[in-house]
């Protein structure tokens, strides 16, 4: 309503390429979430990750297999390291991820003396603004991710383990799930997932940056927590992630189309947060009152 250029064949095209990455990742968000923990730090491995396949490709030549392969494995290295961070080291998981941001955002910067690296390619461009009967890769990458995530999360018993450990670890211990594991297998497919959302901009940009994920991870869980995803872990649904990237990235999208400044997003952006959140702890506590949680007690 605001501006004609929102319905326009290219806006919507920007849409859909933004619309998979922030999904892509604000599902792995939305995993770890999903155990009672966060994850601060997916922006920053999106950095780093996209400067390593860069530099695999052209400084030194390899091929873009080789290049995503090692990425995967990077993703899923730094995930687990978040993980034995906050189950084995028992560091609190805002924290934990607070200091690899800062590791994985400066180990970026050591890449190509901080400056991004460009020209990666038709190939890599390839993997992203391809398209079958019309619609573009991305859209696809995202429904598998989807698809394959909410059936482990409902169909397997590791999927459904992580709902109790979220919902309530010291009943989940006692049943015998082993709180600390199931924890570490969210932070690892997190990192895969974040690995997959780097390799995917990285492409639509045919560049790595060191700067690439700023403020990304914020996007990730506005999305998981305005998409239903319990910040008290336990509780949500994967798909609500989809509806919740939606919100963003049409906010974004409209914000930006207005010519609103950076400033004014960013606000806009907390806003959106602390409404989702404050909607959240209102809905926990119709759902579990107060009174009769003391009751209970």
């Amino acid at each position: 309503m605001t501006t004609s250029r929102f319905f326009s064949p290219g806006n919507f095209r920007n849409l859909v390429l933004q619309l998979a990455v922030v999904a892509i990742l604000a599902l792995g968000s939305s995993l770890v979430i999903l155990t009672g923990e966060i994850d601060l730090s997916s922006g920053a491995l999106v950095s780093l990750l996209s400067m390593i396949l860069a530099t695999m490709i052209m400084p030194m030549g390899l091929p873009l297999l080789a290049g995503i392969f090692v990425v995967v494995l990077a993703g899923v290295f730094c995930g687990l390291l978040n993980g034995v961070l906050v189950t084995y080291l028992r560091v609190p998981s805002f924290v934990a991820t607070l200091g690899t941001l800062g590791i994985f955002q400066g180990t970026a910067l050591l890449f190509n003396g901080g400056s991004p690296i460009s020209g990666l390619g038709e190939n890599v461009q390839s993997l992203f603004y391809g398209r079958v009967l019309g619609v573009q890769y991305p859209l696809f990458y995202m429904a598998v991710v989807l698809i394959s995530l909410r059936f482990f999360l409902i169909k397997t018993v590791t999927g459904r383990s992580i709902y109790a450990v979220g919902g309530n670890r010291t009943a989940a211990s006692l049943t015998g799930l082993k709180s600390n594991q199931i924890r570490l297998i969210a932070f690892g497919v997190s990192g895969l997932l974040t690995a997959i959302a780097s390799i995917l901009f990285t492409a639509r940009l045919a560049a790595g940056s060191p700067n690439l994920g700023n403020g990304l991870e914020l996007s990730a869980i506005a999305a998981a927590v305005v998409g239903g995803i319990s910040l008290a872990g336990g509780r949500g649904d994967v798909l609500g992630a989809i509806f919740g990237t939606i919100t963003i990235v049409f906010v974004q999208n409209i914000l930006n189309l207005n010519a609103v400044p950076p400033t004014w997003q960013s606000i806009t952006q907390g806003l959106i947060i602390i409404a989702a959140v404050s909607v959240d702890s209102w809905r926990g506590n119709i759902v579990f009152p107060r009174k009769s949680r003391v009751r209970s007690e």
